[in-house]
């Protein structure tokens, strides 16, 4: 399978270093606005500062659009368009009509579309939802704490959203995946600077709490934290259903232990969940299986519409219902 990036950050050059490992999948080209930083990528493969030019000369099998959210619509549904497949990188979209283009296109194409939430991919996920079957759940606690690498529209909340949708929405939509459907939020932000006190000054939030309604009556809480670098990280997910009690830690053990209609749970993932969101969705273009991808856009946008709906609580710091995506 040939492939293209679009795009040469840091989570392109992830997604590169696990590609490479892959058997039967040729990174062909690197796409980026400045070019030596797409040489820098590229390796051996050739190297584009326009990604229609990259499209219509290499004609990949697939392409990994890890550019800015403000521009995802415009590659993801070009691509689409042209029954290539996409591996698009979260948040599926800044806004909801981009986000619905996106959705109503892959609907259309032949091609397999995934949106990057890696956490869909944890193996210990399949194990918890396992040991809450026919549970009610009353809370779900998340928890993202920790440093992450600055880019100069994560600094700016009308480009990337800022905190709120780069990290908080990967707690929202692992929620989602776990309690259902979210009817409505609240959202708070803290006044105090954490990682921009050391220079990079934007207008997003360092330190914010969101609580999610579900449909099925529980709660759902998220803290998030941008950190100085050199800090500890904290990633987790806590779950208390009607007889349950589980801690599922996220980055790096992936390792859920607890306790469950009296049974004592312990399970730990064998596979890096980013390694295995590629692996499932080569393996779901390659075979046609558009449904077979662990977040698609369906899933994301909803996703995004419990997001856009905590950028509203939070500026009016009331309740608001999740809009229709």
């Amino acid at each position: 399978m040939r492939v293209a990036i679009v795009g040469a950050g840091w989570i392109a050059a992830e997604h590169i270093a696990t590609l490479r490992q892959l058997d039967a999948v040729e990174v062909v080209a690197v796409c980026d606005v400045n070019r030596t930083r797409a040489a820098e990528l590229a390796g051996q493969a050739a190297t584009y500062t326009q990604w229609t030019e990259m499209i219509a000369r290499e004609r990949p099998d697939g392409i990994f659009v890890c550019t800015p959210p403000l521009t995802h619509r415009e590659v993801a549904v070009a691509a689409l368009e042209q029954d290539i497949h996409v591996y698009l990188e979260k948040p599926i979209a800044r806004g909801l009509a981009d986000a619905r283009a996106i959705v109503d296109v892959a609907g259309r194409s032949r091609a397999v579309c995934a949106v990057g939430y890696q956490w869909r991919a944890v193996e210990v996920l399949d194990d918890l939802r396992a040991a809450l079957s026919g549970q009610d759940l009353g809370l779900l606690i998340g928890i993202s704490a920790g440093p992450t690498r600055s880019r100069p529209w994560f600094l700016d909340r009308a480009q990337g959203g800022g905190n709120l949708l780069e990290r908080a929405s990967h707690q929202i939509d692992l929620e989602r995946a776990v309690a259902g459907e979210v009817v409505s939020v609240q959202a708070a932000a803290s006044g105090v600077l954490l990682a921009q006190s050391q220079g990079q000054r934007g207008n997003i939030d360092d330190a914010a709490a969101v609580l999610l309604h579900f449909a099925d009556g529980g709660l759902g809480a998220i803290q998030i934290a941008w950190t100085r670098d050199g800090l500890p990280g904290t990633y987790s997910l806590d779950v208390y259903g009607s007889d349950a009690s589980l801690h599922l830690e996220l980055d790096p053990a992936f390792a859920l232990h607890g306790r469950s209609d009296g049974r004592q749970i312990e399970a730990t993932s064998r596979q890096h969940p980013l390694e295995r969101s590629l692996v499932r969705f080569i393996a779901a273009a390659r075979e046609g299986k558009r449904d077979h991808v662990f977040c698609s856009p369906v899933d994301a946008a909803a996703t995004l519409a419990v997001a856009i709906a905590c950028e509203e609580a939070l500026s009016s710091g009331g309740t608001v219902r999740v809009p229709s995506y």
